[in-house]
């Protein structure tokens, strides 16, 4: 027996030590990446890096703490048991970052500019310099971005809602700013909101222009959501726009 009730308990406590601190260590630099990139302590890549390196961390100590379970549960060893547990509970916490960032990575086109309206895509106005500092273009990439974008993501489509400009751009204003967006400009006579969306753990910053253009039989709203760095967004433009428009299905549900 590798960690016998006697001999291996000296064994099985530094084992357990190592892999609490293990587990602790690999925490701290995955939860870190997102913080120090905002600060610009970190560029992006070694931000990701950090949170590569914290998964092999964390695998590591989750691998000591299920090998401390074991033992202590032979040696009938409660405490020890429970100090294996924290270890692996921690390791598979930190690992799990990575795991769920390269599962998006994977399931996601490599895109990260997204629109409702493929056939005209709705234009940044005030958001232009913004986009135009940023390493990410102000125009939308064109039709390999949206070919894969239709692939990847066939629901999102117009909503035409049966109700005044006024009303519709009312509830679109609110809809962001119950999404917490910030708000950049609001032009009710052009039918455009524009605002920018920030991430909360790496404070990232995509931009996105609500469209409302008024017919004979309603107002058509087009959302398009860009990120302004990175190749791929995994999938959270889509997602984002997904959420604000189902806000607004549910603010005109039965109104049609």
């Amino acid at each position: 027996m590798v960690f016998g009730k006697h001999e291996g308990g000296p064994r099985q406590r530094a084992v357990a030590g190592v892999g609490v601190a293990l587990g602790v260590l690999a925490g701290l630099v995955v939860l870190l990446a997102g913080p120090w990139y905002q600060l610009g302590w970190v560029d992006v890549g070694t931000a990701f890096t950090m949170i590569e390196y914290g998964a092999w961390i964390g695998l590591a100590a989750a691998v000591c703490g299920f090998a401390v379970i074991l033992a202590a549960l032979v040696a009938r060893n409660r405490a020890r048991a429970l100090v294996g547990l924290v270890a692996l509970v921690f390791g598979l916490g930190a690992a799990s970052g990575h795991l769920t960032i390269q599962h998006r990575a994977d399931s996601a086109p490599p895109i990260h500019d997204i629109t409702t309206d493929t056939d005209d895509v709705p234009a940044f106005v005030a958001l232009v310099d913004a986009r135009e500092a940023a390493p990410n273009a102000v125009d939308h990439p064109g039709e390999d971005v949206i070919a894969q974008q239709q692939e990847a993501y066939p629901d999102l489509e117009s909503r035409r809602y049966g109700a005044s400009m006024d009303a519709v751009f009312d509830a679109a204003e609110e809809a962001a700013r119950v999404m917490q967006w910030r708000i950049e400009e609001a032009d009710r006579d052009d039918g455009r909101i524009e605002a920018v969306a920030t991430t909360m753990w790496f404070g990232f910053q995509d931009d996105v222009v609500v469209r409302l253009r008024e017919e004979d039989d309603g107002v058509v709203v087009d959302v398009r959501s860009a990120s302004r760095l990175g190749r791929s967004d995994l999938g959270a433009n889509a997602e984002r726009i997904r959420e604000y428009l189902a806000a607004l299905d549910a603010r005109f549900a039965g109104e049609d």
